[in-house]
């Protein structure tokens, strides 16, 4: 394909490209706005070393419970299994993803608009934001596939048209996060920099993609460069457990060959200094519950000023 020239990102090429650094900020708060929120000083740095940041029983243990009991209700609800943003295991009736659950559940979407993760979304990306997409993850015990390597800013920019890397990730975990049941691994540093993927992407890649991601994956040199040099974390902790990740920060999962399903909670802000444009790989836009071009007002707190968090 050929790149635009408004695409600082160009991916998903006809041939090869190197790595390159990112051309945008980390942080985008700057001064005295950096330090109103409630990330410290140290934290802000951390984030901006690792692209993420973990914090274990963020959400209250009555609260994980009604989450799960949702998910639950979820999968013995055949017009829920039938919906179009309802992904399911290949090759099985059971649920790997809903997606657009925060325009589905009044609980998922008052938590979205939590006033504390609000106030760390503000000062991460230095603006007001919206939902880009929402989805809650299952990942079944003994057969839960896994996920490849990929950074979301590929896809997002490339199937979407998100523009540049001002977007933040929340993913809360419903179930304890184990070595053993397909926690989410994270490279460590490898937001600084963008690796631009080969391949022509088909429409409507998505109805594919989401079961098994074969687009948009880096390729093993470059995969392994950046792990020889950054190395691999995988965040484990209690229900209720928060990772923030930044944008273009690579992640994958492993299958869950354990007894113990792993199940979270996922949803991603948006500046609104960061509308979507046309996508960049040439396509029609997905899906609003994939990419939201719907709803791009800023997010309000709520008036209640908690949503069963811990400390």
């Amino acid at each position: 394909m050929e790149t635009r020239s408004d695409d600082f990102y160009p991916t998903r090429l006809e041939r090869p490209i190197p790595p390159f650094d990112r051309l945008d900020p980390v942080v985008y708060s700057q001064g005295a706005d950096r330090n109103r929120g409630p990330l410290t000083e140290n934290e802000l740095a951390q984030y901006e070393r690792d692209g993420f940041l973990v914090f274990d029983n963020f959400l209250d243990t009555d609260t994980v419970h009604r989450f799960r009991d949702d998910l639950r209700a979820y999968e013995h609800n055949d017009s829920m299994l039938r919906s179009e943003g309802t992904i399911t295991e290949p090759g099985k009736q059971e649920i790997r993803s809903i997606f657009g659950i925060h325009q589905l559940s009044e609980r998922f979407d008052r938590l979205t608009r939590d006033p504390k993760i609000l106030d760390m979304v503000h000062q991460l990306l230095g603006s007001d934001a919206y939902i880009h997409q929402s989805r809650i993850n299952f990942k079944p015990g003994f057969h839960g596939k896994g996920f490849d390597w990929h950074s979301d800013f590929e896809t997002w920019h490339a199937e979407d048209g998100m523009p540049r890397m001002r977007a933040v990730s929340f993913s809360i975990a419903l179930t304890d996060n184990t070595p053993f049941n397909g926690p989410l691994m994270l490279v460590p540093g490898s937001h600084k920099t963008f690796i631009p993927c080969v391949g022509r992407t088909p429409e409507d890649n998505y109805q594919s993609s989401l079961k098994k991601q074969e687009l948009g994956v880096p390729n093993a040199q470059d995969l392994r460069r950046i792990v020889d040099e950054h190395g691999i974390k995988a965040p484990t902790g209690p229900a209720g457990s928060l990772i923030i990740f930044e944008c273009n920060t690579l992640h994958a999962s492993n299958a869950n060959m354990s007894p113990w399903p792993r199940s979270n909670l996922f949803f991603v802000y948006n500046s609104v200094e960061n509308l979507l444009a046309q996508p960049f790989c040439g396509n029609k836009p997905r899906p609003d519950f994939l990419g939201n071009r719907s709803d791009t007002e800023a997010l309000e707190a709520r008036s209640d000023r908690s949503f069963g968090r811990t400390g």
